[in-house]
């Protein structure tokens, strides 16, 4: 597995009527953890279509709330994933308060999908070749 983190500081947009970020905005945050963690190995989702014609689509989302984050709070997103990816990669994030506190921890699942024919295919060469020169 490999791991990365990123940071992200809540904006007040992103607040309910009680002062709490709005749950849906951790998908969001889910995100950025991930497309950050590809941005590190050295690949970019923009780069995966327009070059590679790969898409990532989401197959599955999951999020497991602990605690509310407020406005204004720097939260670090530390993100794990498989360095072996098949058709399907998944990629296990956990939200925390820059104090430590565990907000929320979730996962999405995305898969490889050929852009020009829609269907489920392995990830590019390009891919597997960033993650290889990472782990070493």
């Amino acid at each position: 597995m490999l791991e990365f983190q990123t940071t992200i500081r809540t904006r007040y947009a992103e607040t309910d009527q009680m002062g709490y970020i709005y749950y849906a905005h951790y998908l969001t945050y889910l995100e950025v953890a991930r497309t950050e963690a590809i941005k590190q190995i050295g690949i970019s989702y923009r780069n995966l279509e327009d070059e590679y014609g790969i898409m990532l689509p989401v197959a599955e989302a999951h999020l497991d709330y602990k605690q509310p984050a407020k406005y204004d709070d720097l939260l670090v997103l530390t993100t794990k994933f498989n360095a072996q990816p098949s058709v399907k990669i998944r990629f296990d994030t956990e939200i925390c308060h820059e104090s430590g506190v565990l907000l929320a921890k979730g996962y999405v699942t995305l898969v490889f999908v050929n852009k020009e024919n829609m269907k489920p295919c392995r990830p590019p060469q390009v891919f597997i070749d960033a993650l290889e020169k990472f782990q070493k």
